[in-house]
């Protein structure tokens, strides 16, 4: 059977005679209402809504949701959720520990890990208790139309202007700059040229995929090169000494021996003691505040929650819950580790980018060269997952009772793409802007909709309004706001005072 985009009418595939709790369930989601009556006298028919996601151990039929049953594995659905929450931001997180020290660091670092979990959580709980797996129609279900909009906006706001569009411009500015050592360079190197190419023969092919776990293959092959630049930071540690002298300088003194563990000619290279040189457990400086919304963002992963969970293989709440935590853990590491032993080698000499700062020593580096290029490739990979939320809030805003129509599903990638390349190529000055959205879209789907959504649509007979999921749920809603006030703050201020202070998202 072909299966059905997302709808306002759930279990698209119909319902079996004789099911009637069922047939209330789905009339219960075309209702344009934002709740449900729920009352003791059909609890049972609430039970049965619910025992769609948690069936019981005599019903030994797959589960049936919104729009089809999934094939996704449970492996595969780990990757695409770890390769949506993995970017470019890994690169700034070095910068973030020698603003705070490693023990304030960790701390921020677990406390994010956790309230993504927990914002995880709260999407769940929903999406189990009205057997919707779409972002947009939760908001339609808890506020109607206006919390629908709401939703697809900031989805396609946050999923062009803060992820596809920041990736595209790093691999337009970063890899033709790379390649200066290389002889003979030819037209393709030109950034703009890049841009389309990478657009037409990599994204595009990707984007064009009808569902989401067919990307699970390339989002392992993204982690893994993700992988491969840890074990390079990690290298680097152990073979950069502290203080390096920059490359400039070791031309002329060190007579283009780059390496910085001898100390000829008098030069003091490594000597024992240096303050530069002695890492910091709490270091609260200016740019401490700063650090907030870079790890705020760090596990942006929201918007590719509910897609990869609707085609997940036999999916029940707690299997989701637990990629869930499986993803944001071993992120956690990866962040973790990237940025100690990032901070490690240069101490309070790390940039916002920490991969410049091995330039610094050696822009001609053959490891550092290759980590770009595997980064810039991880970058490109995770494209397709997060565009892959934006084609269907676009399906749910516009299309939202159509099935599934190639045409349709075609000409929305490659408008989608035409548009991004217009962007970055005509106009590369908009990331700027989008910066100032993204920081106001990126909480709303990570702290306030999540915490909102959870409040309207469970119901006042399970979980009454001062009960304390609830309270915990409005305080999660206002401390998404303080973020986004904090981030916009911080944007506006960098603007005004003319410099960059490094404070880019995921």
């Amino acid at each position: 059977m072909e299966p059905d985009e997302m709808n306002t009418i759930p279990n698209g595939k119909g319902h079996e005679a004789g099911e009637e709790t069922t047939a209330i369930a789905i009339k219960s989601q075309s209702d344009d209402a934002a709740h449900t009556d729920r009352t003791p006298g059909n609890a049972e028919a609430n039970q049965a809504e619910s025992s769609e996601f948690m069936p019981n151990a005599d019903d030994k039929k797959t589960p049936r949701f919104t729009d089809f049953e999934g094939k996704t594995s449970f492996g595969m659905s780990v990757f695409n959720l770890g390769n949506a929450i993995m970017g470019s931001g890994i690169l700034g997180l070095a910068y973030a520990m020698a603003n705070t020290g490693i023990v304030l660091f960790i701390i921020l670092l677990t406390a994010v890990a956790g309230l993504s979990l927990y914002s995880i959580h709260l999407l769940l709980k929903s999406s189990g208790v009205v057997g919707i797996r779409a972002y947009e129609q939760l908001g339609f279900r808890a506020f109607g139309t206006p919390g629908k909009m709401a939703a697809g906006i900031a989805i396609t706001l946050q999923n062009i202007g803060g992820e596809t569009l920041r990736s595209i411009v790093s691999y337009q500015a970063e890899f033709p700059g790379r390649v200066q050592a290389v002889p003979n360079k030819e037209w393709y190197l030109n950034g703009n040229y890049l841009v389309v190419i990478v657009s037409c023969s990599v994204i595009l092919p990707l984007a064009l995929m009808k569902q989401l776990g067919y990307l699970g293959y390339t989002s392992g092959f993204s982690l893994s090169c993700m992988v491969f630049f840890l074990i390079a930071v990690i290298y680097k540690k152990f073979q950069v000494k502290c203080p390096f002298d920059d490359y400039a300088h070791n031309r002329t003194v060190l007579g283009f021996n780059t390496s910085v563990e001898a100390d000829p000619g008098g030069v003091k290279i490594t000597p024992e003691g240096d303050p530069a040189c002695t890492p910091h457990l709490f270091n609260l400086n200016s740019q401490a505040a700063y650090t907030v919304p870079i790890l705020a963002f760090a596990f942006v992963c929201h918007p590719e929650v509910l897609p990869i969970y609707t085609e997940l293989r036999n999916p029940t709440k707690t299997k989701m819950q637990h990629i869930s935590n499986i993803s944001i853990g071993v992120m956690y590491i990866m962040y973790l580790l990237a940025a100690l032993f990032g901070y490690l080698t240069f101490i309070d000499k790390v940039e916002a980018e920490l991969l410049h700062t091995y330039s610094r020593i050696d822009p001609y580096d053959t490891l550092i060269l290759c980590v770009r290029l595997a980064v810039l490739t991880a970058v490109t990979l995770t494209v397709p997952i997060v565009l892959f939320p934006v084609r269907r809030a676009i399906q749910q805003l516009f299309f939202p009772n159509k099935t599934f129509w190639w045409p349709r599903h075609i000409a929305i990638a490659v408008t989608l793409l035409t548009l991004i390349n217009l962007l970055v190529i005509f106009a590369p000055n908009i990331l700027g802007i989008f910066g100032v959205i993204g920081a106001t879209s990126a909480p709303c789907l990570i702290f306030i909709f999540p915490a909102v959504f959870y409040i309207r649509i469970v119901p006042e007979e399970e979980e009454p309004m001062r009960s304390a999921p609830k309270i915990l749920a409005a305080c999660f809603a206002f401390l998404g706001v303080l973020f986004m006030v904090m981030s916009i703050s911080f944007i506006i201020i960098d603007w005004t005072s003319g410099t960059s202070k490094g404070s880019s998202g995921h």
